[in-house]
């Protein structure tokens, strides 16, 4: 049996290029590794099946089958190791909100691979599962590794950046969800329109200031390309960004493709009451504290 534990994450900046001929994206990213996590136990069973549990955030609401991303990890791994006797129970206790922009379900496909290559007695190194990791998900490579870490391609392929410091975030919840594949085809149609203009483009100073643990710098460089598309598709998000600034963040921006909104504070106490400030807020059903950088999948 083995347990691992996977942090989330936020993107410090999402800078999104021109869809390709393919409808792709490429991508420019900065991943910060945050203070909420998915625990992941796997157990090997004597038989080939694999099978899955979910307790906690979210997870009355998720299918236990073969659609989810960590049977899919679990299948993937075996099958690259030509291994299809291998079976497992796999136990999934959430924490990072769920369809939210954060990784929660490429935290679980990355502790999947965790986990499962521990019990089965693969022997595989980090890199080589995050080959297998960015079949899966652009984002799950990642949380393979923690820290910060800038992302190109798909933001499957990384590179690891400083993460002094300490950043101190609130995220608020939305009591719906928001679809990926909607918020990138709003995004094109946004840029068919000229309403924003696709650049993957960052410059080394936002760069530098974003790695800097100072939140004071990092404040004004914090950005989304896909933003204004989650804002045309869940207008009410944008009173929530508009509470958390009033409520006294140093910057507020949709995380990822959304709807959960990440506030930066400049210290913890700020963010403890901003939390409970921002809970009380119009279209939140809940605040989370957390901070980051934090370092990658901790082994139980």
């Amino acid at each position: 049996m083995s347990s691992v534990r996977v942090p989330g994450k936020v993107n410090l900046a999402l800078c999104v290029a021109p869809r390709r001929a393919d409808g792709y994206h490429d991508l420019y990213t900065l991943f910060q590794a945050v203070s909420l996590h998915e625990e992941v136990t796997a157990l090997a069973r004597v038989d080939a099946e694999i099978r899955l549990q979910m307790t906690g955030e979210g997870s009355e609401e998720l299918p236990c089958d073969r659609t989810n991303l960590a049977v899919r990890a679990a299948r993937l791994l075996r099958e690259r190791n030509c291994r299809p006797d291998l079976g497992v129970d796999l136990l999934v206790r959430k924490q990072v909100p769920m369809a939210g922009g954060m990784a929660g379900g490429s935290a679980d496909a990355a502790g999947v691979l965790l986990a499962c290559n521990q019990t089965w007695q693969l022997g595989l190194s980090r890199p080589e599962l995050s080959g297998i990791a960015a079949e899966l998900g652009s984002d799950v490579p990642f949380l393979l590794f923690g820290g910060n870490a800038v992302g190109t391609g798909r933001g499957e392929r990384l590179r690891p950046m400083p993460a002094p410091g300490r950043l101190e975030w609130v995220f608020a919840l939305a009591p719906r969800g928001l679809s990926t594949p909607l918020v990138y085809q709003r995004f094109d149609e946004m840029a068919e329109r000229g309403t924003l203009v696709p650049n993957a483009d960052l410059s080394l100073q936002s760069l530098d200031a974003l790695c800097s643990g100072d939140a004071a710098r990092v404040a004004p460089e914090l950005r989304n390309d896909l933003q204004p598309a989650a804002l045309e598709l869940y207008p009410e998000l944008a009173t929530t960004l508009a509470a958390g600034l009033s409520a006294g963040a140093l910057s507020a921006i949709v995380c990822g493709s959304g709807p959960t909104c990440a506030f930066l504070c400049a210290d913890a106490d700020q963010a403890d009451r901003l939390a409970v400030e921002v809970a009380s807020a119009p279209e939140v059903r809940g605040t989370r504290r957390a901070h980051g950088p934090v370092p990658g999948p901790e082994v139980l």
